[in-house]
């Protein structure tokens, strides 16, 4: 009796432990609360079996775990809760927003954290790091685009609107420059230079404008003068772009030197040849010479076609004469005479 319950008992043994080999591979089953599985590498493994409720439950939190931790670290109540508004180290400061300008200059790299960085493999094979420093420079700084061009100063005389006939202003005393002892202005410089230029000039010794290069003008022993009201000097007529096509443009002026360097001013004509504005005293940049050219004085002057200036006259002046440029160079300073004849070179700035 007791050996044929034996021989049962280790029958159905051995037919459930065949019925458990034969799931195989990955294959889960479910006997008694527990599953029954083999793993990759080929054992068999026993999981026990929770209820349904609590397997959905716990199903779904594995899954948002995963999903959190997937896209970062996980957030409390407090920050996703829209009534509670944000947590103190998450609000808006310019130390977690710091301003775009001030960013930019530091190569949007934030205080405390590290230089941005390279890998590369050396001749070993051995890969190396190597932190650099953004280069902040703007385009203009590393020369990748030309600077604004800066108009030289200068003294200009010009027309100006006509105040004959204007009425006063409520309160006008006409007795008050002679109250406060000011003198009526009567010299005006700039009508005393037109009356003496510019109507007998001959035009057919005039230079045209060339554009897309720079274009020699030189006053020498054989160029005409003039008795102009700065003195009686050497000249050259210029005759400016057409004002369909520029209403205005900036001239780069460049005086060679040469046993001395030429002064210029100059004054702007309109068709009758009548002046609308005299440049004078220009403060012009003196750039020394190199092995492949002469040392120059540089000026930027606009000119205004779209207002009438129909001819640019070059010129210097008696009190230019005078004067002489100084310049600093290794041996200490030098003087450069100013002379009425040299060689200038116009080129129109282009946009």
């Amino acid at each position: 009796m007791n050996a044929s319950l034996l021989k049962a008992a280790s029958c159905l043994f051995l037919a459930a432990l065949l019925g458990g080999c034969q799931i195989g591979g990955s294959t889960i089953t479910e006997r008694e609360g527990y599953f029954t599985w083999v793993d990759e590498q080929g054992r068999v493994r026993y999981s026990p079996i929770v209820e349904s409720a609590t397997r959905g439950t716990a199903d779904h939190a594995g899954a948002s775990r995963d999903q959190a931790s997937a896209e970062g670290p996980a957030r409390s109540e407090s920050d996703a809760s829209p009534e509670t508004g944000l947590k103190e180290e998450t609000e808006y400061t310019l130390e977690n927003y710091p301003d775009a300008e001030a960013l930019a200059k530091d190569g949007y790299v934030r205080p405390g954290e590290r230089q941005p960085y390279f890998t590369w493999r050396d001749a070993e094979g051995n890969v190396r790091v190597s932190y650099y420093r953004p280069d902040t420079r703007s385009d203009l700084e590393k020369g990748l685009v030309e600077p604004p061009v800066q108009i030289t100063e200068a003294s200009v005389y010009q027309t100006g609107p006509s105040v004959a006939g204007a009425a006063p202003v409520e309160g006008y005393d006409p007795d008050a420059f002679a109250i406060l002892g000011i003198e009526a202005r009567t010299d005006d410089f700039f009508a005393r230079f037109s009356a003496s230029c510019c109507e007998s000039m001959d035009v057919t010794d005039r230079q045209s404008w060339q554009s897309g290069r720079e274009f020699g003008i030189s006053l020498s022993d054989d160029s005409a003068t003039h008795p102009f009201l700065t003195g009686t000097s050497p000249y050259q007529l210029i005759e400016l772009p057409d004002a369909g096509a520029h209403r205005s443009l900036v001239i780069r002026l460049r005086s060679y030197a040469k046993d001395g360097v030429f002064v210029p001013s100059l004054v702007f004509l309109d068709e009758s040849m009548a002046p609308l504005r005299l440049v004078t005293d220009l403060v012009m940049d003196f750039t020394p010479e190199n092995w492949h050219r002469r040392g120059y004085l540089e000026a930027w002057v606009p000119a205004f076609p779209g207002q009438d200036e129909r001819w640019l006259v070059l010129f210097t002046r008696d009190e230019d004469l005078n004067g002489q440029t100084v310049i600093e160079t290794p041996a200490g300073p030098r003087k450069i005479p100013h002379i009425r004849h040299g060689e200038i070179g116009l080129m129109q700035v282009e946009e």
